[in-house]
């Protein structure tokens, strides 16, 4: 399953202008003090420590969050932004076609009346709108997209409940007007502050935010896949069974089978040991982005709509899922009455520290954790009982990590698995626990 552990420092420049990184150096260094600063002078990040903006990992989602806040309320006073919105959008849905009737009465209005003040009326309901039923709309919206019968998002097979665009999405003839509705949609509760049960892959996050995927990502979406590919790169075709496998890709269209070149010509190009790492980045970037990449352009286009890109281009993949679905409510007790270990048991030092530190952490902090094991800030319905994992019900592991107790602690999304070396006390544990969780939920290597 997904494993993943953080960098190790900021690194120097030999070309460094004016210190610029001993300034990072320092931040790094002294990252709560900087942190507090900004959070009660927030427009530092615009004069002096405007430089942080260019490692933004440095600063805490919670100060991210607070500039993005900023920038759009200063977009919407601005009269050269175009962001000025025009008055009140109303709309009268009907409960039982929220989607439909949203996409009709919204998806022809320009981005600047997009942001205008939303009223929401339900069709045959007595209620006057004061957020309650704006509320109820982004929560019914974000079942009705997801919904399969749509056939708009496919479920990821990774069992985390997120979701990205299915490359079938076209057997509906507006597909893509749905996607660009949906990004929009999307961005427009960011820009008005509502949180929405929506949960993408890790993938589609990098796509919204333009970064670049490579083939390890496909980990974060199928993490068999990944392991089928990971054994592939690693022993020779001949050993694995798959000296048969052509530069082409099987696709599936409505029960009907098609193979898709990843070459020109590829069913008729054998993969060797030779190529088979090209083959490798081909297919997965084919599952990501190629499939789906017009579905990608819709969303990200209706998303940018609302949210210009350089006003997020400061989150991370984690981040921009806390930023959409909000930080969500963890009942550590609950999640620790559900833990099984290995190598350890519930009254080692060491897990007597892991628990006294996840108590006093930040909402925001407990948040990533919790992604950083199994790789989705979603909360089960029912409860850590409910945990799912790869193959079904996984409950959250602590596994001893042997080989020295410098190691930063390294997770396994797929079973819910984190591995935590056995520290020497409680604060190198805080220490190197948060340190993976900040940095090093972006990295996903094999594990």
């Amino acid at each position: 399953g997904g494993g993943h552990s953080g960098p190790e420092s900021l690194g120097g420049r030999p070309d460094d202008p004016g210190g610029v990184t001993s300034v990072w150096n320092f931040a790094n260094k002294h990252r709560a003090v900087v942190n507090a600063l900004v959070r009660t002078q927030p427009a530092l990040l615009d004069g002096s420590l405007r430089l942080l903006m260019e490692k933004p990992r440095l600063l805490d989602f919670d100060n991210k969050r607070s500039h993005i806040r900023a920038k759009l309320r200063r977009l919407a006073e601005d009269p050269h932004s175009g962001h000025i919105h025009g008055g009140s959008v109303r709309v009268n849905i009907n409960r039982a076609q929220v989607l439909m009737d949203s996409f009709t009465q919204l998806q022809h209005l320009k981005p600047a009346e997009m942001r205008g003040r939303l009223t929401i009326q339900f069709r045959g309901e007595e209620g006057i709108d004061a957020g309650g039923l704006t509320r109820e709309w982004y929560m019914l919206l974000a079942r009705e997209m997801f919904n399969p019968n749509n056939g708009l998002f496919e479920l990821s097979p990774s069992g985390d409940g997120s979701y990205q665009p299915y490359c079938n999405s076209s057997v509906n003839e507006d597909h893509l007007r749905y996607f660009k509705f949906i990004g929009r949609i999307i961005g427009k509760a960011v820009y008005d502050g509502h949180l929405v049960d929506a949960h993408f892959t890790r993938p589609f996050y990098k796509h919204m935010l333009g970064i670049p995927l490579n083939y390890e990502d496909i980990e974060a979406f199928d993490p068999d896949y990944h392991r089928n590919l990971a054994y592939m790169l690693e022993h020779p075709l001949v050993e694995s069974g798959l000296d048969h496998l052509t530069m082409s890709e099987t696709s599936m269209y409505f029960g009907q089978e098609g193979v898709v070149d990843l070459v020109p010509g590829g069913r008729g190009v054998a993969v060797t040991d030779d190529n088979k790492l090209e083959y490798v980045n081909l297919v997965t970037a084919h599952r990501m982005t190629t499939s789906i990449k017009e579905q990608i352009a819709s969303f990200t286009e209706g998303f940018n709509d609302i949210v210009p890109h350089d006003v997020v281009s400061l989150l991370n993949p984690s981040e921009l899922e806390l930023l959409i679905s909000g930080t969500p409510d963890i009942d550590v007790d609950d999640l620790r009455a559900n833990t099984e270990y290995t190598g350890y048991s519930p009254s080692t030092p060491q897990v007597r520290w892991f628990w006294q530190v996840v108590q006093e952490l930040k909402k925001e902090d407990c948040a990533r954790l919790l992604m950083f094991i199994t790789g989705t800030s979603k909360v089960p319905l029912d409860g850590f009982k409910a945990l799912q994992g790869i193959s079904g019900p996984q409950r959250f592991q602590i596994h001893k990590a042997y080989g020295g107790g410098r190691r930063l602690c390294s997770a396994h999304t797929c079973f819910n698995q984190l591995d935590l070396p056995e520290y020497a006390s409680k604060e190198e544990l805080q220490e190197r626990l948060l340190f993976a969780i900040r940095e090093g939920s972006e990295g996903f290597g094999f594990g």
